[in-house]
């Protein structure tokens, strides 16, 4: 058993959409490799920062992703497998961008309670507080908010029809 603390650059800009983590962006990786009959069982943490734009707001925000993360690295063999060992050495590069990046928010948000933009105007709505945001009517809907809902049948009335023989 081996255990291993490193810090490299991410090689490449790892995610899409809203948040990623940069390329050249330090991550922190501190790994446990284990001999087993199998191959090389590798256990780790992954901690690194992404940056992007609030989902709300639009405004940068950035912040730890912390990742766990185990995997058997199996030997050469006649099964196929997504993680080899290659010449007594492990690549870790795979499985660490895939667990950052699917650990990165899928909508993130600057605080948990970020109130997002003014759909008239586009400000930010957590810049004016004391500003009640307005309750936009869709025109396409207007004529339906005059409409006044008839009362509900009574439940024997419905479907009940009367016959003479």
């Amino acid at each position: 058993m081996r255990e291993a603390s490193f810090d490299v650059p991410a090689p490449e800009k790892w995610g899409e959409g809203l948040v990623w983590v940069a390329q050249g962006e330090e991550v922190h990786i501190e790994a446990r490799l284990e001999s087993v009959h199998e191959g090389i069982l590798v256990t780790g943490d992954v901690e690194a920062e992404y940056t992007g734009v609030c989902g709300r707001c639009l405004i940068d925000i950035a912040a730890p992703v912390e990742v766990e993360f185990q995997e058997l690295f199996a030997y050469p063999g006649s099964e196929a497998s997504d993680f080899e060992v290659q010449d007594d050495h492990v690549d870790l590069e795979n499985l660490v961008r895939d667990g950052v990046v699917l650990s990165l928010p899928f909508q993130p948000v600057c605080r948990p309670d970020c109130p997002g933009l003014d759909p008239e105007t586009g400000e930010r709505l957590a810049d004016h507080p004391a500003q009640a945001p307005r309750e936009a009517l869709d025109p396409r809907w207007a004529a339906l908010a005059d409409l006044v809902a008839e009362p509900a049948a009574e439940p024997g009335d419905a479907g009940q029809s009367t016959q003479t023989s």
